[in-house]
């Protein structure tokens, strides 16, 4: 029994930014930070969920030479293990595929562990691609039995993590592709924090970092202790390598004290789970000398953690697509003013340009806003005036507008214009576009399809407006305020006709973002909105045209997933439906 005094892991959390099929790219990251993790005088360095793939792999999985490409490459990854274990997530392939995690150590792949729990909700499709794994491996490694899990497994308490602890395992390793949503770090730490206590284990958890297409991955990776203390914490959204030395020595004893596990053990709903032992070192080395004292980040909340999501959103899209710079129209107005500051903290200045598009109802007060912000960001712009192109639109469609009141038809011809011009400059420049409307607009149609919708990337997409200004005041609030004052005060307009206010056509965005969130993000009733105390003339007239609009937002360009239930991959409405959530006709 004296090993159990004495037995310790460093551990290293490699929480790195993976690009989904770069498996060769992937592969060269994995190899130097396996190198870092050596230098940092680790035994054991954990990878990503599906770190060799990329995540979400989504169709790719699909493909054949795609899963033999990826368990090519993680034979090239296991020689690399010299001196050190490795867990790296991959795609196995045994008659199925699985979500999948290499246990190698000192070149050779010592065991796999197949992942139990497929999420298939929200932004999850793993049931479409996975097969459930049956076994549940523990690893010996230094005299310290490891338990491996992926991701979802750590959120069911009597899951594979349950049944590790119950058979021994002493460190509890989970690799993650956690997609980020707003507050979702704290619930989160708590969770696994809560998983730690119950097993009366240490908890490993890393978590990749990165843009995916729509998704974001926050890192916050973390080591917790059987006391559910968080004794390492790795930053929010930048790559890293956490070290931790993790000393097991308490375990045992804990659990001779504690016999819940006893109690879990003869009740788990998994017993079906083949749980074997894996010796991969027998060697026992003695205790260290030279504790280090881990980084204790403080994870990122409220406006500067929202705001960081979409700087490393907007920089993976461009950049992992290939784009060098982008543009953006400026109207002087808030969302175009939001979207060119992350467009430039993501991009650099010089590589976002603003274009200024004057029409006859464009206010002098916006043209100087437009250029106030411009300077103040270091960004170029361009001015290109539409009142010829307006004119011969008129002239063009005048013949059949002829007789009737001049309306919504008149007024989008402008914002078509001005995306024709964008497009224009897009593609002859091979400049990615950014659009600039904000989750409030797209949720009710006040936009418009081929001309503000028209573009690559929707950076606000998920933003409703009133977070639109308190992202814009957080902005301001780091050297001076490069969103001119006026812009946050003067009333909110698209200046498609004299004197037009968004309020002419949408309830004060006071009142309206909170039914939003109601209806789209918790799918609340009218019934349930109106006992809320919400005036139920508006709540039905916000539901319609949430509900007429769908066909509107299946055009939109992808943008950064903010809140909980974003359009696009995770709210999934059918377009034609006669289903009006409460309200008739």
């Amino acid at each position: 029994m004296e090993t159990h005094l004495a037995r310790s892991l460093r551990v290293a959390l490699a929480q790195f930014n993976p690009t989904v099929g770069d498996l060769g790219g992937n592969a060269e990251k994995i190899v130097d930070w396996m190198a870092k993790a050596k230098a940092a005088g680790a035994d054991l360095v954990a990878f990503p969920e599906l770190a060799l793939t990329g995540y979400p792999p989504e169709d790719l999985l699909l493909k054949p030479s795609f899963i033999r490409d990826n368990l090519a490459v993680l034979q090239e990854l296991v020689a690399q293990t010299q001196g050190i274990a490795a867990v790296i997530g991959f795609v196995d392939l045994e008659g199925d595929i699985y979500n999948a995690a290499a246990f190698a150590h000192d070149g050779r792949l010592h065991g796999v562990y197949h992942k139990v729990y497929l999420p298939n909700y929200g932004v999850f499709d793993e049931e479409r691609y996975f097969q459930r794994g049956r076994r549940c491996p523990i690893f010996e490694l230094d005299g310290v039995r490891v338990g491996l899990t992926i991701c979802e497994d750590m959120w069911y308490p009597t899951g594979p993590v349950s049944l590790q602890a119950q058979c021994g395992a002493e460190l509890l390793v989970n690799i993650n592709g956690s997609p980020f949503h707003a507050g979702k770090q704290r619930s989160r730490s708590t969770m696994v924090a809560t998983r730690a206590m119950d097993s009366r284990a240490f908890v490993a958890w890393v978590n990749m970092v990165g843009g995916q297409d729509e998704l974001i991955f926050d890192g916050n990776s973390a080591v917790f202790s059987p006391d559910g203390d968080v004794i390492a914490q790795a930053p929010s959204f930048e790559e890293s390598l956490l070290v931790a030395d993790v000393d097991v020595g308490s375990v045992f004893g804990e659990r001779l004290h504690d016999t819940r596990l006893r109690q879990e053990a003869q009740h788990n709903a998994l017993m079906d789970l083949d749980v074997t032992d894996i010796v991969v070192d027998e060697h026992v080395r003695a205790p260290r000398q030279d504790h280090l004292r881990p980084d204790l980040a403080t994870p990122l909340a409220g406006d500067a953690e929202v705001y960081a999501a979409l700087v490393l959103g907007t920089k993976d899209y461009v950049r992992k697509n290939g784009f060098q710079k982008v543009l953006l129209g400026l109207s002087g107005g808030i969302d175009s003013a939001l979207t060119a500051a992350v467009a430039a903290d993501a991009l650099g200045p010089a590589n976002v340009t603003g274009v200024l598009m004057p029409s006859r109802y464009t206010s002098r007060e916006n043209l100087e806003d437009a250029g106030f912000l411009a300077e103040s960001l270091g960004i170029p712009t361009l001015e290109i005036p539409i009142e010829s192109v307006h004119r011969a639109f008129e002239e063009t469609l005048e013949p059949e507008f002829r007789g009737t009141e001049p309306g919504i038809a008149e007024e989008n011809v402008q914002a078509r214009i001005r995306g024709d011009l964008l497009m224009a400059l897009s593609n002859k420049r091979g400049w990615l576009l950014l659009t600039t409307g904000n989750k409030s607009e797209l949720a009710t149609g006040y936009c418009t399809l081929y001309g503000d919708m028209a573009g690559g990337f929707a950076v606000l997409k998920d933003i409703p407006k009133t977070l639109v200004y308190s992202l814009s005041r957080y902005r301001n609030s780091w050297n001076g305020s490069v969103i001119p004052e006026r812009v946050l005060t003067k009333p909110p307009s698209a200046e498609l006709r004299e004197n037009q206010k968004d309020a002419d056509s949408l309830p004060p965005y006071e009142e309206l973002d909170p039914i939003l969130e109601a209806y789209v993000e918790d799918d609340r009733s009218l019934e349930e909105l109106v006992a809320a105390g919400h005036d139920a003339e508006l709540v039905k007239r916000v539901i319609r045209l949430v509900d007429v609009s769908e066909y509107k937002r299946r055009q939109a360009p992808p943008g950064v997933k903010i809140t909980p239930r974003a359009f696009g991959r995770d709210r999934r409405m059918p377009i034609t439906n006669r289903y009006g959530g409460g309200v008739k006709g």
